[in-house]
């Protein structure tokens, strides 16, 4: 019987299979764990499931990033902000068009300001 109990973005390998996942979610309120796979894939066990599995706390895989698609470039810029160097262009003088709410929103709108 395991006595680990699941923490929240802590990796475990499922020993008897050699599947890694990471805990993503505990809900005591339905008694369920809710994992993702490497590939990216979701699933969860209830609470007695977990207790019987085989598993052992993981490191996390090299490339965790496979399921979301980034490669190595997304990496570099994922905390970068990007501001162009000038802001001139056609884009600059679009003015928002005026947004038409209905006779509702006036009719809320006059009964409150009496």
């Amino acid at each position: 019987m395991n006595k680990i109990l699941p923490e929240v973005s802590v990796w475990y390998q499922e020993l008897a299979s050699g599947a890694l996942f990471e805990v993503v979610a505990v809900d005591e309120d339905s008694s369920t764990i809710e994992i993702q796979m490497l590939d990216g894939e979701l699933g969860e066990y209830d609470f007695s499931t977990w207790r019987h599995l085989i598993i052992g706390q993981a490191e996390a895989p090299e490339d965790w990033r496979t399921p979301y698609e980034l490669n190595s470039e997304d990496r570099l810029y994922s905390d970068q902000v990007f501001i162009p160097e000038n802001f001139s262009g056609a884009l600059l003088h679009i003015e928002p068009d005026p947004i038409d709410l209905g006779d509702d929103f006036q009719i809320l709108y006059g009964a409150g300001s009496r």
